[in-house]
């Protein structure tokens, strides 16, 4: 495991021992609304284009920062229901 990973995990234990199996699944269930997807795939092409100005790189930036914690989170959540399942 690499040292980004192995740190990671150590950051996220603490929030997965706070995860009551309810709490876990709405986490694994979250989802954007509509109208905030729409505007982060229209940046998405827009960066992939490369034609994302500084507001729109600044603003797409937030958005994928945020989707990756959020990510993180959903997976210790499925930790938390795959741990949960295991021990009954």
């Amino acid at each position: 495991m690499s040292t980004t990973a192995s740190t990671i995990d150590q950051l996220m234990k603490p929030v997965g021992a706070c995860l009551s199996p309810e709490v876990a699944q709405r986490i694994i269930e979250l989802r954007t609304d509509a109208k905030l997807q729409s505007r982060v795939d229209e940046l998405a092409d827009k960066a992939n284009l490369g034609s994302l100005n500084e507001a729109d790189h600044a603003e797409y930036e937030k958005y994928v920062s945020f989707a990756s914690f959020v990510t993180l989170l959903q997976i210790k959540a499925k930790n938390v229901l795959v741990q949960q399942s295991g021990s009954h």
